[in-house]
């Protein structure tokens, strides 16, 4: 498995990919493990759905590989995100889209804060900024945009499940958050706020597509 980070894309391209493929599904099993150990009751076949979608995502992403971070840190982080955007998505599955508006505080958790190799001036920006990111989603969202935002950002449910829930479809569902996203980017500007540079620490800067699924709503190559 020692392996540099082009003989990692060679390998995962070429002849060896099945080789390659095998070491890094139990590179990432095994790191799974580690990482999961305070989640809760998760079981092995948790953790191997878990590298099944992480690499199912990994495979057609070689090319954004950048080659700034080890291959195996750059593909370990991307099944981080897998993990536990489906364990935020379990968590809240038979709790209504009211439940999730007015959860407490402590279920604010985006994904960098919850992402270990954030870097410190992010989670310092983070927490610098969190109390009036929520006041700013509590004050200056309607309803429904408040509540596609949360569960969808926040609570890391999918596009076609909040649209169902709210009765509308995919691309209103769009709209909605990118309007939400515009109504926060003036609430934090009004507050004396970086308000792109605060968006983007907490993920809520990209472009969502119509055609995209939540993993499009955060940073960098997400689930």
């Amino acid at each position: 498995m020692e392996r540099t980070n082009e003989e990692w894309l060679q390998a995962l391209r070429g002849q060896g990919r099945a080789a390659a493929l095998t070491d890094l599904h139990s590179l990432l099993l095994r790191g799974l493990r580690v990482a999961l150990r305070s989640k809760g009751r998760i079981t092995e076949a948790d953790v191997e759905d878990f590298v099944q979608d992480a690499l199912l995502r990994i495979l057609p992403a070689l090319d954004t590989f950048r080659g700034e971070a080890r291959f195996t840190t750059w593909a370990y982080k991307i099944a981080i995100r897998v993990a536990l955007s489906e364990l935020r998505r379990r968590r809240w599955r038979d709790v209504s889209l009211d439940q999730m508006t007015t959860a407490s505080d402590s279920d604010f958790v985006p994904d960098t804060v919850a992402d270990p190799d954030a870097s410190p001036e992010q989670q310092a920006i983070q927490q610098a900024v969190l109390q009036t990111l929520r006041e700013a989603i509590a004050s200056d969202l309607t309803p429904k945009q408040r509540q596609a935002l949360v569960a969808v950002r926040v609570h890391g449910m999918a596009l076609e499940e909040v649209a169902q829930r709210m009765g509308t479809n995919r691309n209103a569902l769009y709209k909605l958050l990118h309007d939400a996203r515009k109504r926060l980017q003036r609430a934090l500007q009004e507050r004396g706020l970086p308000s792109e540079d605060v968006l983007s620490a907490f993920g809520i800067a990209a472009q969502v597509r119509p055609d995209a699924g939540s993993a499009s709503i955060g940073k960098g190559t997400q689930t």
